[in-house]
């Protein structure tokens, strides 16, 4: 396979599952449930959930302050951290690519370009 053709191929990949994901968030989000989560029903049956600190951060509650529907900002706030998660794996995928390609051309066994 040629190189542009595996690159774009990747690329396909890629954008192919950020638009799954992202349509899982505007599909599925506004019907979360609000009920606790499996940890927080363990601390309330446990008897330390009051004992929690309360922290607050730029999603929590995954919500977007100042956004009026409830259901609107839960699927900003899902699409914001998915964005987020997809740029971080990205990121770490390419970090990671490039120390195999250093230690290769240091061991003096590099492959040949994948993509």
């Amino acid at each position: 396979m040629r190189r542009g053709a595996s690159r774009r191929s990747g690329f396909a990949l890629l954008a192919g599952g950020l638009a799954a994901a992202l349509l899982v968030v505007v599909l599925l989000a506004p019907r979360a449930s609000d009920a606790p989560d499996g940890l927080e029903r363990v601390a309330e049956d446990e008897g330390f959930a009051g004992r929690a600190e309360e922290r607050r951060g730029p999603l929590s509650g995954y919500a977007i302050p100042g956004v009026g529907d409830e259901a609107a900002s839960t699927i900003l706030a899902g699409a914001i951290g998915t964005l987020a998660a997809a740029a971080i794996a990205l990121l770490a995928g390419f970090g990671l690519r490039a120390r195999a390609r250093r230690a290769g051309r240091e061991a003096g066994t590099e492959p040949p370009p994948a993509d």
